[in-house]
């Protein structure tokens, strides 16, 4: 038997699914495929479409993904996104909140030398890390080649929406 939001998701008009999708993951093109393979008959089969259609997506659609996060230790993305998941990315950056100011600003400078060299913020599923922690991944991180990073970035981007599924769906 379906979860009760999980219903409620399964019978929005389209336009609706859609702007609820997109507070999970900022992919058009994903969210798109998402409302077509609806009804979801449980949580696990959503999830195991969203990883599906996910990696069958070109990479384009991912980065236009990762524009609608905000870098770490920032709060606005690039891209206009939904106030449910402005919220959810300061919640899942809590661990920036009491960092030592020398720590941001490090966190902002690897940052941006991080989107010089690969074209596309740093992405990391942020829950339950420390600032600390999100730093030594970055400085790591910035060792990957544009190729491996695209494939990292995509599969932290994976981890960001399963957590988001959650929220949206009250589990």
């Amino acid at each position: 038997m379906a979860a009760p939001d999980l219903d409620r998701l399964n019978s929005l008009p389209a336009e609706d699914a859609r702007r609820e999708f997109l507070k999970c993951c900022g992919s058009t093109a994903w969210a798109e495929e998402m409302i077509e393979q609806r009804p979801f008959p449980s949580v696990e089969t959503l999830k195991t479409t969203s990883d599906e259609v996910w990696s069958s997506l070109e990479e384009k659609d991912w980065l236009e993904a990762f524009h609608s996060h905000p870098k770490i230790g920032e709060k606005k993305a690039a891209a206009p996104t939904a106030t449910e998941a402005q919220m959810w990315s300061e919640q899942e950056q809590s661990g920036t909140r009491d960092a030592a100011t020398e720590t941001m600003a490090e966190l902002a400078r690897l940052n941006r030398e991080y989107e010089e060299k690969f074209g596309f913020i740093f992405i990391v599923c942020a829950t339950g890390k420390t600032s600390g922690e999100m730093l030594a991944l970055l400085r790591e991180r910035l060792g990957n080649t544009s190729e491996q990073e695209l494939r990292i970035a995509a599969a932290e981007q994976a981890k960001i929406t399963e957590l988001r599924f959650n929220k949206l769906l009250n589990l």
